[in-house]
């Protein structure tokens, strides 16, 4: 059996939080490896397009650019392509599948977890249609590719992101016939006042709502998505009132329909490094127990950027920072004068915008009352097994509210998407407090090609 491949700090995730870590680490002069599943480091928010199309528009985020260039230039041992899918029976060795899909083993003294986050969706009558999607993945069209996800489309679900891809879809030509807010953010309140304390990104969603004003498109708040309707694609989609879901108030007719709720942090690898989390009583996610400096339960492991919790690249750039200044700090290494008293205060500063945030948008909690109620029997809850919600409201006296059983009652979650798709929904539908799946191996999908030579190496299959 091949030994593990050694290094100082091994980074999973090249997204900004990974990069400020492994950019900083390295100039101290720590070996430093980041390993990333996507051909070219950025993670979704500095995600770059393709090279042919950046020849013509020019990268989305030019500060990304920058900053990989600067993470390379740092001697940082870029390995992208490379899947992290498991961890040996050590406890400390990763197991990846590089872009040739032969195994690798990965070893650091210390090892950081910035595997980002997904998106929180929540199904409906005919969210298996072809041309309908998640806002983040017609973010990721548009940006990476230049490519409009249809030519008429309806954004809705809950959350400031719903913003900055309708103008996305609207700098492509597309026709955004609306967005659907499930909440009431955008009305004038005593706590939206707040948002006077944070110019910068007053003046961010200030530059959103005039550009979707000039294009006359209108946000409906208070509203959700309750079925879409098609043969072969999305062709209406029907929104009602989310507090009285049963009742339609509109029917838009669409070619592409794009629904989210939010993120959810991918907290997967950590749990399987036995790190310890908790459930988030705002979110009923499993977000690992950190320090301030995202430290674990296990001390060398670090956990920062979105897989900490939900707050945006900014705050992921600062906890990645924050980690690598505590490594720093038990190598021996002093901080830079005012260093830490300068992170120190853009942190609470972020902490302070996302609390703002938090309160002007519903609870994962509040969207779920919202949207069980409107979701019938025959819908599909799990595409991966083709489970209904019916067959899961069905096992909720004998699941007696926990999550796992209803899974083990009727395959829910079992699929390999492991619950990242259906978990918040089968959580909701079956009443249980939280949907924490168990994080198991493979935690991403692998080839079987890459479980036989490992095999037949001795390791793990």
């Amino acid at each position: 059996m091949s030994l593990p491949e050694e290094r100082d700090v091994v980074i999973v995730g090249g997204g900004p939080a990974g990069l400020a870590a492994a950019r900083r680490l390295a100039t101290a002069g720590l070996s430093v490896t980041v390993v990333d599943e996507q051909p070219e480091l950025g993670g979704q928010y500095f995600r770059r397009p393709a090279p042919e199309v950046a020849r013509v528009w020019g990268d989305h985020r030019p500060e990304g650019r920058r900053l990989i260039d600067a993470v390379r230039a740092a001697g940082v041992e870029c390995r992208t392509g490379h899947l992290v899918w498991g961890v040996d029976d050590d406890g400390r060795t990763l197991l990846v599948s590089d872009p040739a899909e032969r195994p690798v083993r990965l070893r650091g003294r210390y090892l950081i977890v910035a595997t980002g986050a997904y998106e929180r969706p929540f199904p409906f009558p005919g969210w298996q249609l072809p041309g309908v999607t998640t806002p983040g993945f017609a973010q990721h069209l548009a940006a990476a590719d230049h490519t409009p996800v249809g030519e008429r489309v309806v954004l809705a679900g809950s959350g400031p992101f719903l913003l900055p891809v309708a103008c996305s879809l609207l700098a492509l030509g597309v026709t955004v016939a609306g967005i659907a807010e499930a909440g009431r953010p955008y009305r004038p309140s005593l706590r939206a006042l707040g948002a006077v304390r944070h110019p910068a990104r007053l003046r961010e969603l200030a530059g959103y709502a005039a550009r979707l004003a000039r294009a006359r498109v209108p946000i409906w708040q208070d509203t959700v998505v309750v079925r879409a309707d098609g043969r072969d694609r999305v062709t209406s989609v029907t929104l009602a009132a989310a507090t009285a879901p049963t009742r339609p108030v509109r029917t838009v007719a669409v070619d592409a329909l794009c629904v989210g709720y939010g993120f959810r942090p991918q907290a997967d690898l950590a749990r399987m490094l036995g790190c310890a989390v908790r459930t988030d009583p705002a979110t009923g996610d499993a977000t690992p127990v950190l320090t301030a400096s995202g430290r674990s339960s296990r001390a060398d492991v670090y956990v920062i950027g979105e897989a900490a919790g939900i707050g945006g690249a900014p705050t992921a750039a600062v906890r990645g920072l924050s980690a690598a200044l505590d490594i720093l700090g038990r190598e021996g290494h002093r901080p830079r004068p005012g260093e830490l008293r300068g992170l120190a205060a853009e942190g609470r500063r972020l902490e302070r915008f996302k609390s703002l945030t938090d309160a002007l948008y519903p609870t994962p909690a509040d969207l779920a009352g919202l949207l069980r109620p409107a979701l019938p029997d025959a819908a599909t809850l799990c595409r991966c097994e083709a489970i209904t919600a019916g067959e899961v409201r069905r096992t909720a006296g004998t699941a007696a509210g926990d999550v796992n059983a209803t899974k083990a009652w009727t395959r829910a979650g079992m699929g390999p998407c492991q619950g990242r798709e259906c978990g918040f929904a089968v959580s909701a539908v079956a009443r249980t407090s939280a949907d924490v799946f168990p994080s198991r191996l493979p935690v991403r999908p692998v080839a079987v090609a890459t479980l036989l030579e490992m095999a037949g190496e001795g390791g793990p299959a």
